[in-house]
């Protein structure tokens, strides 16, 4: 798992994923057994567990996202592999198409589009933004250029311009957002990665204390402080994970198993953070969410 053990987001995507699994029969010491390697975003703990699982040989292996995805098809193209949430596996190179040919297979959480939905959205709160920023953790976004390409071919339409500074840690992102303040007219989307979906309520913390309008992918950040959430539900990739291994359980080969891309997108609208940053929120855009945070 690319986060840290004892990580509230970690802890509830695998409960998701072992309660579906025991609907679908199997229970961890009875007829399987489950190991949980936490890996945070170190690439040598990333490296080091990967290797130590492949070695072990399991029946299947569940990846949480790109970069242990990456390393585990380094370590091995025989033992079937379900991604859970990665970014476009064609263009990262996990799988040469959705109907996949080698042993990986699984659930996306991104497609193109998504990047000017973000930004219209946003927009459409901060209609005076005419730059947005899109922070990323090189560590734990190996597919940053995925997201920035569509960020920069979609942007430029609602007439806003992009700047993708790259911030190793919280104290990085504090420093950036801490300069960006001083721009009345910059909004901030932070890349979806485990280090966001890791420091929820620090990097939710960072943009209001910067009062910066600020969108995130995860819903959990809207109800932390963030200003706008929209995104897919990760904990729902989770439990149709689940699914994946059943299936390979139960005799069916990864190239068996399309790759599934997301259909469902969740809207929530934090109220309160938009009186403190001055914004009023577009009626179009309270009808359309799917929560409402007073």
């Amino acid at each position: 798992m690319l986060y840290e053990e004892g990580n509230n987001e970690g802890k509830m995507l695998l409960a998701a994923f072992q309660d579906a699994l025991a609907k679908l029969g199997w229970s961890d010491g009875e007829n399987i057994r489950i190991e949980v390697y936490w890996t945070g975003n170190d690439p040598g703990r990333i490296q080091e567990a990967t290797s130590k699982l492949v070695a072990s040989w399991p029946d299947v292996i569940v990846s949480s996202g790109s970069a242990t995805t990456l390393s585990l098809l380094q370590e091995t193209r025989t033992i079937p592999i379900v991604f859970a949430q990665v970014v476009d596996p064609v263009a990262q190179g996990f799988v040469a198409s959705p109907r996949p040919a080698g042993n990986a297979t699984g659930l996306a959480n991104f497609e193109p589009s998504m990047a000017g939905k973000w930004v219209e959205l946003l927009k459409e709160l901060f209609p005076h933004m005419t730059r947005v920023a899109i922070p990323f953790n090189p560590a734990s976004a190996p597919y940053a250029d995925i997201y920035l390409r569509s960020f920069r071919s979609n942007a430029p339409s609602f007439g806003v311009a992009v700047v993708a500074p790259a911030v190793a840690d919280l104290s990085a992102l504090e420093n950036f957002c801490a300069a960006q303040s001083r721009d009345p007219a910059i909004g901030i989307i932070p890349m979806p990665s485990s280090f966001v979906t890791g420091h929820i309520d620090e990097v939710a913390t960072i943009m209001l204390r910067h009062h910066l309008p600020s969108l995130y992918t995860v819903r959990a950040y809207a109800e932390a402080g963030g200003l706008l959430s929209y995104g897919n539900d990760i904990n729902d990739n989770f439990r149709k994970a689940a699914g994946f291994v059943d299936k390979i359980l139960n005799g069916r080969e990864p190239s068996d198993l399309p790759i599934q891309f997301p259909t469902k997108f969740d809207l929530a609208v934090n109220l309160k953070t938009a009186r403190n940053l001055g914004l009023t929120v577009p009626p179009s855009l309270l009808a359309t969410a799917d929560e409402v945070i007073e």
